[in-house]
């Protein structure tokens, strides 16, 4: 199935699953195809114009909002990884795809004669190029690169052949004329493949520099590899975009997939990253370059200083792989994993706690989907040989609202700690109904799961939270890569309204990880020299930052506003978000018991007149997060229209 039909039986598949809940009031697909919503929303979709008011009980307080709803979703699809987090700035380096192909970033000089993919005894993967010179440059290029005045930049190549092919030359050119190509490196030819560094520092600006890489010599050299990052990369990774991750915090990421996950094969991911094969990604477009591998992923977390979730593959894999990549990640050095990941560079066992079995299993989209009755049984088989290598291992399974997540529940409660659920929201024309359709499908999630503890025996005395561990909106261009579309103000409002809702129902979800982080329906997205927050993830910014982690309970009329109220953890303020989706600035009126306010606080706002209004790498922002002191405050807190408003008011 292709993907545009793929993600539209996602969105018409779990709407019709949820459907038959049972739940009061109905469940539908919107006109663009697809989002769930319930009709039996409170009546505020009128904007009524007046004053929102509430009471604010500050003894009584709900379960603790655990800080895993911040969670965050990388996958191995368009440029979430390769092209937002990976630094490597060279396509197809490891040549998958013959040079020359329609499909490859790599073209030839002068001719097509020169150039042959070696399939005997290939460097990596199925075959190597292999350039025939005889006294006149042949070469291979590849432009695209982008490169900044001044910056440096470090690589190497990897090359191997007869001696007298060289000297082999690799020049960076942004330009035809004098003065605009310069020579990086001239490399000797042996017999043996010699991986050779090299740096340069760009002296121009240039959104579409070549690097060549050529002979003139006699003979023929194989290039085995070839990679160009900014000399500042951090691990491989990017700089800039490894700043606003931090800036994120995210306590949670999870990682590989999503859909890739059901064909790949984590073997391919660790070792020698220019000996790792590339693949055809088996679930999206392009390539798997496999550089970025279980490895370099809990490099990854430990640069953030995040948890690591890491879901196997329970579609085309089985269940003895995924227990070896648990013992690959939490072994012993002395286990027969444990010693392979150390003679990978990494003695230390990582502690991966979290670990989901498949994802979306629940789909014909999904390689190696089957009938619910038969993956229930192998959902329980890879449970117990994962919890065989480590006890410990917290597990999550596939779940979808209706009859998988029931008969998941009542089959499998004994052989996992939580249940992911999966929703995407479209957009619609309506301002106040569009922001309403992400905590309207997180209410369901909620409603549906209590029923099912209230009525599934299997989970008599037993608490299975949700994992909500694909969430966001999807609709719009893609302007960033593959899916990678652009968000709005207005998504901004929906995305803090949904951080209200799962507040609001801090026992039920244990985890919430946002899809996906970089460029693929991203909070945050990059140019090939700029990375910047969109909306969406200024508002995950804000509440991590900001907002309390003990709910209080709330009573009065919000509407139209959306109203969430913590404790701080330290008990010395109280915090307020609200979110405002009309065109009228609104107060909200309140009382408070069990708390004193000093009067005193701090007012964080991301608002704008345009509710259309969003941010784009390279360029100065249109949406902000503005914060400013507040005094005076009694009994009423302000709203600009369109906006969020995260309040902090400090208690004697």
């Amino acid at each position: 199935m292709n993907e545009r039909k793929r993600v539209m039986f996602l969105w018409t598949a779990t709407a019709l699953v949820s459907a038959v809940v049972g739940l009061s009031g109905t469940v539908y697909c919107d006109e663009q195809g697809g989002t769930m919503k319930k009709t039996t929303t409170p009546s505020g979709l009128q904007d009524k114009k007046v004053n929102a008011g509430i009471a604010i009980n500050a003894t009584e307080t709900v379960e603790p909002i655990s800080k895993y709803i911040y969670g965050q979703f990388i996958e191995h699809l368009g440029r979430c990884i390769y092209g937002g987090i990976w630094a490597e700035m060279l396509e197809d380096r490891k040549f998958f795809y013959p040079v020359g192909d329609k499909e490859s970033p790599w073209r030839f000089f002068p001719a097509l004669e020169c150039v042959e993919m070696a399939k005997n005894d290939p460097f990596v993967g199925e075959h190597t190029p292999s350039i025939r010179v005889d006294g006149a440059p042949a070469g291979i290029t590849q432009e695209g690169l982008a490169l900044q005045n001044g910056r440096e930049y470090a690589g190497y190549v990897i090359i191997a052949g007869d001696t007298g092919a060289g000297p082999v030359e690799m020049a960076v050119s942004w330009g035809p004329g004098e003065g605009q190509r310069q020579l990086v490196k001239g490399v000797d030819v042996t017999g043996e493949y010699v991986k050779t560094p090299f740096n340069f520092t760009a002296s121009a600006d240039a959104e579409n520099a070549t690097l060549s890489i050529s002979g003139t010599g006699k003979g023929a050299f194989r290039v085995g590899a070839v990679s160009v990052m900014p000399a500042d990369n951090v691990h491989g990774m990017r700089k800039d975009t490894l700043a606003l991750l931090k800036e994120l915090n995210s306590p949670v990421y999870r990682w590989p997939g999503g859909n890739f996950v059901s064909g790949y094969n984590w073997r391919d991911g660790i070792g020698d990253r220019d000996r790792r094969p590339p693949r055809k990604n088996p679930a999206w477009l392009g390539i798997e370059h496999n550089d970025f591998g279980l490895d370099e992923f809990m490099v990854f977390c430990r640069e953030l200083g995040t948890d690591a979730y890491i879901a196997v593959n329970s579609g085309l894999g089985d269940a003895k792989s995924a227990a070896d990549q648990v013992e690959y990640a939490n072994g012993s050095a002395d286990s027969p994993m444990g010693k392979l990941r150390a003679a990978n560079g990494h003695p230390e066992a990582y502690r991966v706690k979290f670990w989901s079995i498949g994802n979306e299993m629940y789909g014909n989209w999904q390689l190696g989907h089957m009938p619910l009755d038969e993956y229930v049984n192998k959902h329980n088989a890879f449970a117990e040989a994962m919890r065989a290598v480590d006890p410990a291992i917290k597990l999550i399974g596939v779940g979808a609202t209706g009859e998988w997540s029931n008969t998941m529940l009542s089959r499998c409660a004994d052989h996992m700690d939580l249940l992911s659920e999966h929703f995407y929201c479209k957009s619609r024309p309506d301002l106040l109904a569009h922001v309403r359709q992400i905590p309207d499908n997180v209410r369901l999630k909620a409603d549906t799961h209590r029923k099912y503890h209230r009525e599934i025996p299997a989970l008599a005395g037993r608490k299975i939270p949700i994992a909500l561990d694909e969430w966001n909106y999807w609709y719009g261009p893609e302007l960033y890569g593959q899916i990678g579309t652009r968000y709005f103000l207005k998504d901004a409002l929906g995305i803090a309204a949904g951080l209200h809702e799962y507040f609001r129902n801090s026992d039920v979800f244990y985890m919430a990880n946002y899809a996906q982080t970089v460029n693929v329906i991203g909070a945050i997205k990059t140019s090939k020299t700029a990375a910047a927050f969109e909306t969406t993830g200024l508002v995950l910014k804000l509440y991590r930052q900001a907002f309390g982690t003990l709910p209080t309970k709330l009573t009065g009329d919000t509407d139209p506003l959306d109203v969430a109220v913590a404790w701080r953890e330290d008990r010395k303020a109280i915090t307020v978000g609200i979110v405002n989706a009309t065109p009228d600035a609104r107060d909200l009126e309140f009382t408070i018991a069990g708390a004193a306010l000093t009067g005193k606080g701090t007012l964080y706002v991301i608002t704008g007149a345009d509710p259309n209004a969003y941010n784009e790498p390279g360029k100065s922002p249109n949406v902000v997060i503005k914060q400013e002191t507040v005094e005076g405050i009694e009994n009423r807190l302000k709203t600009p229209a369109i906006s969020v408003c995260l309040y902090v008011l400090e208690t004697k």
